[in-house]
């Protein structure tokens, strides 16, 4: 973000079958692509359909920067190495495709697991802030603080189990049907990221707990279905497979999260509300 719209880069003028140093430059300018720009591998994709590019653009003498053209469809590449990052996140936010195929192809952001564990946190405190809400102990004794800390921790072991239970019933469907899913064997490690990276949404719940309010309850709920509904986007974009299927995919996943849900009530173990809308637990 941020390398060609200060140049003033207009991507209907690219060269479709992107110009090689020397060659096509009707300024006059030599042109040299850059290390980052060129690659001998088609390492990046088309923003707007999903085919492999060699490169996002080039860049000539006295930073004068040209995006280049897909092949397939004749537009650019990706139009949002223009845009500035707010309008990029903005576009995630709206789930839109393009979005999605800038951030897990045409990027390089290795904060996946960070953000899942920070994600896992932020549930965990919702957990553990509704199961101190339900027991009303004011004893100050430091063997019960002891105890509600250990609380938090189990809280987020559970947490980290239902995710892992989600995303494994996401995987085992994706590979039952990956003969009708994909035409090449799935990426299932960039998956994982996009998956990782899509639950972002999760972050809210924070601010939802601490700006407690009548309607809270209802936000959880939605975050929630903002997270799914992310995931839904991840997983379409991803591998480029049918509406159809990445939501028989996000319908699996939370089969098998609630299959383990269930089994930690039946252990009577207090695992808190996710607040997802299969779980109709009043706040």
């Amino acid at each position: 973000m941020g390398t060609g719209g200060r140049y003033g880069l207009r991507p209907g003028k690219g060269n479709a079958e992107g110009v090689v140093a020397g060659k096509g430059n009707t300024d006059g300018v030599a042109a040299t692509p850059t290390p980052t720009a060129a690659s001998a591998s088609c390492q990046y994709r088309c923003i707007e359909c999903n085919q492999e590019a060699k490169e996002l653009y080039r860049d000539y003498n006295h930073g004068v920067l040209k995006i280049t053209i897909c092949k397939s469809c004749q537009k650019p590449v990706d139009k949002y190495i223009e845009y500035d990052p707010v309008i990029i996140l903005i576009n995630a936010i709206l789930c839109k495709a393009q979005a999605y195929r800038h951030i897990l192809f045409n990027t390089k952001i290795n904060m996946h697991g960070k953000l899942c564990i920070f994600c896992l946190l932020c549930e965990a405190y919702l957990r553990w802030w509704q199961l101190q809400d339900s027991n009303q102990n004011t004893d100050p004794d430091d063997f019960i603080r002891y105890a509600k800390e250990w609380d938090f921790y189990r809280m987020f072991a559970i947490a980290s189990l239902e995710q892992a239970a989600f995303f494994t019933g996401i995987f085992t469907f994706l590979w039952v049907e990956r003969p009708t899913t994909v035409k090449k064997k799935p990426d299932f490690i960039l998956l994982l990221k996009a998956l990782l990276l899509s639950s972002y949404g999760k972050l809210l719940l924070i601010p939802a707990v601490i700006w407690e309010h009548d309607y809270t309850s209802l936000c959880l709920r939605l975050i929630k279905v903002f997270v799914l509904t992310s995931n839904f986007q991840a997983i379409r974009v991803t591998l480029n497979i049918s509406r159809k299927l990445s939501f028989l995919a996000i319908v699996s996943g939370l089969l098998v999260e609630s299959t383990m849900v269930y089994f930690f009530q039946r252990m009577e173990w207090d695992v808190g509300s996710d607040c997802t809308i299969y779980k109709s637990q009043d706040f």
